[in-house]
């Protein structure tokens, strides 16, 4: 049986592994949404940025892209996977089903934001997560770095996200003002 990761932020522009298939899916339930405080990829505990984290919301759909995993490297997979989303054990594993565009559903690997840990910050005005994503830096470099690189990526897809195309113009904007342009 195919190995599925369901990939809705920084997987789909870098997964970190060997692809099999690769296709636009959706997962129901749940939001793509800048709900995790990053202490270490995107940020620092003094000065956290954000990440994106699948929120679970009555009637959400997040359209994102599920990869099969090459036959015979499903445990290199997930060992790669759990050492990379659980680093502060604030992303909760989960088998997710799926929606692959073009027909058909599978059971797919994802991790999505656990709300009682100390990093879930859900509920952030707009405004307020554009003024920390441009302000961030962590240990794979800056906060809006991530922000541009996923919008980017999920524009290449077809796959729109209005929240992130107005917290790309707003970061863009502080940025600019901070270097005084």
């Amino acid at each position: 049986m195919t190995m599925w990761v369901f990939g809705y932020g920084s997987l789909i522009w870098n997964p970190g592994f060997d692809v099999a298939e690769r296709r636009i899916a959706a997962l129901d339930g749940y939001a793509r949404s800048f709900c995790m405080r990053s202490i270490h990829h995107r940020g620092t505990e003094a000065r956290p940025g954000l990440v994106l984290a699948l929120d679970e919301v009555q009637r959400a759909r997040c359209t994102g892209v599920g990869f099969a995993v090459r036959a015979g490297q499903e445990d290199d997979v997930l060992a790669y996977l759990r050492e990379r989303e659980l680093v502060s054990a604030a992303y909760l594993e989960r088998q997710v089903p799926i929606a692959l565009r073009g027909g058909g559903s599978v059971k797919a690997l994802t991790y999505v934001v656990d709300p009682d840990h100390v990093q879930y910050c859900g509920g952030l005005d707009l405004e307020e997560q554009a003024r920390i994503i441009a302000g961030a830096h962590g240990g794979r470099g800056p906060n809006s770095e991530y922000l541009y690189n996923t919008a980017a990526h999920l524009h290449e897809l077809g796959i729109s996200d209005d929240d992130l195309d107005h917290l790309v113009a707003r970061v863009r904007l502080i940025e600019s003002r901070d270097q005084g342009g």
